[in-house]
C-alpha cells in the first residue's frame, strides 16, 4: 500500500506541473496570437506598405532567435531560493502584460513601434524560460505526454483571441487587450504562488555538478556554462545526432509553415475560392492537431520518440500528396486534416528529444532556445523558399515542394535513429 501511495505522488507531482506550464504557455501564447491577428490592423492606421507592415510584424521572430538561446542559458546559470526560472518569469511576464495592454493606446507610430519592439523583446526573453520548466520537474521517460499538454494550451489560444475579437475588438478595441493582459496576470500569480523550480530535479542535479566543479578546482562558486561553449561542443561532437535534430526541426518547420501560411493564395489561386473562404482552409486542421496530441505522446513513449517523428513526418507528406493529387476544396481540408495530425508526430517529440540528448541538466533553457531558433527559422524561410518554387513551377505544385521538404527533414530524422542505435547509448530508451 506504501509503494502504491509513493508511485502515486510522483505522477501527481508529474500532472501538476504540467497544468502550471500548460497554464503559462496559454497565458503568453493568448497575447501572441491576440498580437497577431489585431496589430497589422492597428499598423494599417499608420502605415500603408504591406512590406512595411509585414516588416514590423516578422520583429518578433527576427528578435526571438538571438534572445531566446541567451536567455535560456542565463536562466541554466542561475541560482536562487526560488530556483532558476522562477525570478525570471516573476517579473518579465508582468512587465509584458503592461506593454501588450499599451499597444493600442500608442499615439503616433513611433510610438506604436516602440511598444511592439519592446513587447517582443520581454516576450521572447521569457519564452524559453517558462517552457524550460517542464522538463526541469518531469523525468525524460513522461516528457512526450507533458509536452502534448502544454502544445493543446497554446493551440486553443488561437479559439481564444478569436472569441476576444469577437465579442470585444468592434465595440471596445482597446479594453479588448486586456483579456490576454489579464490572462498572463493570472498565470505569472499562480507560478510564483505555486512553482519552486529549486526543488525540482534538474536544478538540484546542476548543484550537484556546480559542487563537483567546485571541488575539482574551478574558482566560481557557481561555474557558468557559456552559449559558445555549448555550440562548441555540439560542432566537435563526433555523434551528429544533436546537431542533425535542429537541421530537422529548421526543415520540418519550413515545411509546415509554409502550409499554414502560403493556404489563403492556394485557395484563390488553385481552388478558386475568395478570401474569406480560403482563409478557412485550415480551421479543421487545428481541431485535427489539438485531437491528434496526446495520442502522438502515448504512441512515442511506447513506440520510441524517433520512430513516431519519422512516422508523424510521413503522415504529414502524406497528406500533401493527397492534397497535389486531387484539388478541390473538401480534399484540401481532408489533406490538411491529415497533414497536422502527424505533424503532432514531430512537433509533440522533436524538442523532448533534444532534452533528452542534452549532456547536462545545466544546459536545458539552452537547448529549448536552441530548438526555438531551428523552428523560428524555418517559420521565416519556409514560406519564403516555397513561395519562390511556386513562382517558378505554379500554385498547382505547391503541396509537393511541401512534401519534399518533409522527405528531408524525415531523412535526417532516419540517420539520427541508425546512430543512436548504432552507438547503443543508455539513452536510446528515451528516444
Amino acid at each position: 500500500m506504501a509503494s502504491g501511495t509513493a508511485a502515486a505522488q510522483p505522477k501527481a507531482g508529474t500532472r501538476r506541473i504540467t497544468l502550471y506550464v500548460a497554464l503559462a504557455v496559454f497565458a503568453q501564447e493568448s497575447t501572441w496570437n491576440f498580437y497577431d491577428s489585431r496589430v497589422p490592423e492597428i499598423l494599417r492606421d499608420h502605415v500603408s506598405s504591406a512590406a512595411v507592415i509585414g516588416l514590423l510584424m516578422g520583429m518578433d521572430n527576427l528578435l526571438g532567435v538571438f534572445i531566446q538561446p541567451y536567455m535560456g542559458n542565463r536562466s541554466d546559470n542561475t541560482r536562487t531560493p526560488w530556483g532558476r526560472r522562477i525570478p525570471y518569469l516573476a517579473v518579465m511576464m508582468p512587465v509584458g502584460a503592461v506593454l501588450f495592454l499599451l499597444i493600442p493606446h500608442a499615439t503616433s507610430l513611433g510610438w506604436l513601434i516602440l511598444a511592439i519592439f519592446l513587447y517582443a523583446l520581454v516576450m521572447n526573453s521569457f519564452k524559453p524560460i517558462s517552457e524550460s520548466l517542464m522538463p526541469d520537474f518531469i523525468e525524460p521517460a513522461r516528457r512526450s505526454r507533458a509536452n502534448a499538454a502544454v502544445k493543446i494550451a497554446s493551440a486553443l489560444t488561437t479559439i481564444v483571441a478569436a472569441l476576444v475579437s469577437l465579442l470585444l475588438v468592434d465595440d471596445h478595441p482597446k479594453l479588448a487587450f486586456a483579456v490576454p493582459s489579464a490572462l498572463m496576470l493570472v498565470a505569472v500569480a499562480v507560478l510564483a504562488w505555486r512553482v519552486r523550480d529549486s526543488r525540482s530535479a534538474a536544478y538540484q542535479a546542476a548543484l550537484a555538478e556546480d559542487a563537483a566543479s567546485t571541488a575539482a578546482g574551478t574558482r566560481d562558486a557557481h561555474p557558468k556554462v557559456r552559449i559558445r561553449t555549448i555550440l562548441g561542443e555540439l560542432a566537435r561532437d563526433p555523434d551528429r545526432s544533436r546537431l542533425l535534430l535542429m537541421v530537422a526541426v529548421l526543415v520540418f518547420a519550413m515545411a509546415w509553415f509554409a502550409s499554414r501560411s502560403l493556404m489563403t493564395p492556394y485557395g484563390v489561386e488553385v481552388l478558386g475560392l475568395s478570401d474569406g473562404k480560403a482563409g478557412g482552409l485550415t480551421l479543421p486542421s487545428g481541431i485535427a492537431y489539438i485531437l491528434a496530441a496526446f495520442p502522438a505522446a502515448l504512441l512515442a513513449e511506447r513506440f520510441g520518440r524517433l520512430r513516431i517523428m519519422v512516422a508523424g513526418m510521413a503522415v504529414f507528406a502524406a497528406g500533401a500528396l493527397l492534397g497535389a493529387a486531387v484539388q478541390t476544396p473538401t480534399a484540401t481540408v481532408v489533406a490538411m486534416c491529415l497533414a497536422a495530425a502527424g505533424a503532432t508526430g514531430f512537433v509533440i517529440n522533436a524538442v523532448v528529444v533534444l532534452w533528452n540528448l542534452a549532456p547536462t541538466s545545466r544546459v536545458l533553457g539552452t537547448y529549448t532556445g536552441l530548438y526555438t531558433v531551428g523552428w523560428a527559422g524555418g517559420g521565416m524561410l519556409g514560406p519564403a523558399l516555397v513561395g519562390l518554387a511556386v513562382d517558378l513551377t505554379g500554385w498547382e505544385l505547391m503541396f509537393l515542394h511541401i512534401a519534399a521538404l518533409t522527405v528531408v527533414a524525415a531523412v535526417l530524422v532516419v540517420r539520427i535513429d541508425r546512430l543512436q542505435r548504432r552507438n547503443a547509448t543508455d539513452k536510446i530508451v528515451l528516444l
